[in-house]
């Protein structure tokens, strides 16, 4: 063998063989983790979603904010999502719960949905949703969850109802901020006990979102917190409590997470009511960020 020879050999076994290693404990992990769909053919169709291109967006922190023992409104927040945002177009249906019912993934217990025709499921709890989410990433190959408070937030877009009352602080007349909030309250009393209307009856939003923030209310997975700040706004404290989620729909609302089983739930107990159903998120998957790092590649990332 040439001494030409002998090199390329050695740089080949130096390079070839690691890099094999590499790739085989890759494609182990991701076996392991989340077979691709190429890979494990689905055996349920992806729902429809849209995908939201990451841009600057402003809204205001969910949660119950204090200065002073004082309730005041929470910060607005100047946000941008490290990534692109797939979601379902619209809230997940009395059929499409059927069937994770129908394959003894999901509760059998009947949720309490109410309307006519195709409408959204509603009446489930934090967990049914999650479950619902688990059996859907089985079927699709494709990895589902909840969306967090700041991704519905970004997806409703300019749906998104914000929260603050936009008054002057005064510390000296609390009740000049709880009668704010009751006439804010009175004024959505008309729209609270409406029936859930057939999915697409709301035109979709600038981001495509069919049903956004007018339909039902829809579970998030952030929990509720308490945040008390100094008099410059600093954090001093936050308490969360993921017994509560917060929700979204025609506003922001803290709702129990609706347990089954009494004797575990204290005051989480309870029937979801029969206007607050789930839409799902889609995480990318662990090849899609791979291949989104090649040059090549057009893929999410």
């Amino acid at each position: 063998m040439t001494a030409v020879a002998k090199i390329l050999t050695a740089i080949t076994n130096s390079v070839a063989l690691p890099a094999v290693i590499l790739l085989a404990g890759l494609v182990g992990i991701g076996w392991q983790l989340d077979l691709p769909r190429f890979v494990r053919p689905p055996t349920l169709p992806s729902p429809e979603t849209v995908t939201i291109a990451p841009t600057e967006f402003r809204y205001h922190a969910y949660g119950q904010y204090f200065r002073d023992g004082v309730p005041i409104d929470p910060p607005v927040m100047v946000d941008r999502l490290a990534a692109p945002l797939t979601i379902m177009k619209y809230q997940v249906s009395r059929s499409d719960y059927a069937r994770c019912v129908g394959a003894n993934a999901c509760s059998a217990a009947e949720p309490r949905t109410i309307g006519q025709g195709n409408v959204p499921v509603t009446g489930v709890n934090y967990d049914d949703a999650m479950r619902y989410a688990d059996w859907l990433s089985a079927q699709t190959g494709e990895q589902w969850t909840l969306p967090d408070d700041r991704q519905w937030v970004f997806a409703a877009g300019v749906d998104f109802r914000q929260d603050s009352l936009d008054i002057a602080e005064d510390r000296a007349n609390p009740a000049l901020r709880w009668l704010a909030n009751y006439e804010k309250e009175a004024a959505r009393s008309s729209t609270l006990d409406r029936v859930p209307m057939p999915l697409g009856t709301i035109e979709p939003n600038q981001n495509g979102l069919a049903d956004v923030a007018g339909n039902v209310w829809e579970w998030t997975q952030s929990c509720y917190r308490t945040v008390h700040v100094d008099e410059l706004g600093r954090r001093i404290s936050e308490t969360s409590s993921c017994t509560i989620k917060m929700v979204a729909g025609e506003h922001r609302a803290p709702i129990s997470y609706f347990v089954r089983d009494a004797r575990g739930g204290g005051c989480s107990v309870g029937v979801p009511p029969a206007n607050l159903g789930f839409r799902l998120v889609r995480r990318s998957q662990w090849y899609e960020r791979l291949t989104g790092l090649l040059p090549w590649s057009a893929a999410p990332i």
